[in-house]
């Protein structure tokens, strides 16, 4: 039986109800009725055509639509089991004809654990956020969240990519589609699905989760921030939480990498990389390939006057006169990537700068090692590319793209900020916009998400457990360390303590790493904390691809893994979580 419409809906539900009532013999006119409503479950096949009323959800729209609903069968052992569940496709519909729709997936497991959680995007989204998947930098030996009987969600935030997939920018031409995109999808999406489980199920929804990473993360944060009575829990990692002031910060480093000579390639990045273990590696007690003490080697490096087995890595003269050193030029790019974006303007978010990167150490896209070979391409994606950034912006290909960044930012200055496709984004000073200062302060008001007030979150008992690689080429592991400086600062240190934990992890990159790549069970710790009040204690981080097995103790922001003197090198217990 499939529902056509919302009215056909609600007749099904008025039917049940009617029937689930017995009248009894006629004398006395008594009508025997049960004690409580009979619970009316549809099965997967029902939910097709579902209308979801505008006024089921809390943001305008004019309304949702099922336009699918399958039965997936169960698959997989172990670990990657997951049993038969329900895969739901639908759009939630503008208010602008113009706009696109907001496609989402739900997929509603046969054997319901009574949770939900909603998955975030990633980039510019563009593609749906399927929620078939693990939570980022999840565990490779537990179960997935729809393996675990979680009715999962998401959507890909109101616009569907062209060929340039997560750095697809076009839809910042409408209003309507830029809003959803900055914030509003997540609402819309939630509600339309809620609806959906509620149908399904005809149970009440015990806790709702959020897991996300880079513009995931952002939008974790986001979903606590704005709609802190729809989530009882989230799992942040690498947030790109003020996403507009990071477009600032990516277009000062566009714009010095599109310089003559000043585009270090793969080579050239494994010079600096290595010049920079040679010189850290040892600052965390041990000789492990790991820098985990960032902040002195930060204090302590220079690549001006670095050596690496003796020969200095700056050129001589500060030429480019090989693979085997980086050119004055070069050398300057990077340290533009480590050094803040300074603004002589303030943005409507409040916002007058982007912290630099951790550089020293990072993973740029070097060449891979047979082991790593798998993740080097998806490293090489989202650091430096292949190509220079230049005008017209490089196409991204299946061999080739410029930095993640560089089309980022051209994608924002042609689409969001100025709505000319032709715009030469290079022009543009971050620093000194001139004519456009006014479009960026009013785009950073829309994108810039920086609440740092949790309180009504902390007080209905939510949880959130955020994470950061300190080695991200993407977004900056200093700007989420900012963001948590300022809830203490903002809620105290207590407060704070008493339902958010935030850990950085040595060698980690953004999303993947061929260094130390992360596996974390932050959902059972999440589930633990929220469900049962265990207080985190005692993480730990896996590494996959790196050393395959090893582990490190997961420390809490400003701490940092430091080698006892004794023990196995590749095992947590030989490092303490120390400060200095």
């Amino acid at each position: 039986m499939k529902l056509r419409s919302s009215q056909s809906f609600a007749r099904l539900l008025t039917l049940a109800a009617m029937t689930s009532l017995g009248v009894a013999g006629c004398a006395g006119g008594h009508i025997d009725r049960p004690s409580s409503p009979a619970k009316v479950t549809l099965a997967c096949a029902q939910l097709n055509g579902m209308n979801i009323p505008a006024t089921s959800i809390g943001l305008p729209t004019t309304g949702a639509l099922v336009t699918s609903s399958v039965t997936v069968p169960a698959s997989g052992a172990g670990p990657a089991a997951v049993g038969e569940y329900c895969k739901v496709l639908g759009a939630i519909h503008p208010l602008d004809a113009h706009a696109p729709n907001i496609q989402f997936q739900i997929n509603l497991p046969t054997n319901w654990n009574s949770k939900a959680m909603m998955f975030g995007g990633g980039g510019y989204n563009g593609t749906i956020a399927q929620g078939t998947g693990n939570v980022p930098a999840g565990p490779v030996d537990q179960q997935i969240p729809l393996g675990r009987g979680y009715a999962t969600f998401g959507s890909d935030s109101g616009h569907q990519a062209n060929a340039n997939g997560s750095r697809d920018g076009t839809f910042g031409m409408n209003d309507e589609a830029l809003k959803n995109f900055s914030s509003d999808a997540l609402k819309k999406t939630h509600d339309t699905a809620i609806a959906i489980i509620k149908a399904r199920y005809a149970t009440p929804i015990q806790k709702t989760y959020f897991a996300g990473g880079s513009t995931g993360g952002r939008e974790a944060l986001i979903a606590v921030q704005n709609w802190p009575a729809d989530f009882d829990g989230a799992i942040v990692l690498y947030p790109a939480w003020n996403a507009a002031s990071l477009d600032l910060q990516f277009g000062r480093i566009t714009r010095q990498l599109s310089q003559p000579g000043a585009y270090p390639n793969r080579a050239k990045r494994k010079v600096l990389y290595d010049a920079a273990i040679a010189a850290c590696d040892m600052l965390d007690g041990v000789s492990d390939g790991l820098i985990s003490n960032e902040r002195a080697c930060n204090a302590i490096f220079n690549p001006s006057t670095a050596t690496l087995n003796g020969t200095p890595i700056r050129c001589e003269g500060g030429a480019d006169t090989g693979d085997t050193c980086l050119s004055d030029a070069q050398i300057t790019s990077f340290n533009v990537i480590n050094t803040p974006l300074d603004l002589h303007y303030t943005l409507a978010s409040g916002e007058t700068t982007y912290p630099g990167f951790n550089t020293w150490g990072t993973d740029f896209g070097i060449p891979g090692t047979a082991g790593t070979k798998a993740l080097q391409p998806t490293v090489l994606t989202l650091s430096l590319g292949i190509e220079q950034p230049a005008n017209p912006m490089p196409p991204i290909t299946a061999t080739s793209s410029p930095p993640y960044n560089g089309t980022f930012w051209d994608q924002w200055v042609k689409y969001f900020v100025t709505r000319d496709p032709q715009f030469n984004s290079l022009t543009l000073d971050p620093q000194n916009p001139g004519a456009l200062q006014a479009r960026i302060v009013e785009l950073t008001e829309i994108q810039d998400l920086n609440k740092t007030d949790l309180s009504a979150f902390q007080s209905k008992g939510g949880k959130i457990l955020m994470a950061h690689g300190l080695h991200d080429a993407l977004v900056s592991t200093r700007a989420t360390e900012q963001y948590f400086s300022r809830v203490r600062k903002t809620m105290g240190a207590v407060k704070v303590d008493s339902f958010m934990r935030f850990y950085e992890i040595p060698g980690y990159g953004h999303a993947a790493s061929s260094v130390f790549n992360a596996a974390w069970d932050s959902l059972t710790t999440l589930e633990n904390w929220v469900e049962k009040g265990t207080v985190p204690t005692m993480q730990m981080v896996a590494d996959t691809a790196g050393v395959p097995g090893r582990t490190r103790p997961l420390c809490e922001y400003p701490e940092w893994p430091k080698y006892k003197g004794a023990g196995d090198v590749n095992t947590a217990q030989s490092f303490v979580c120390a400060s200095q």
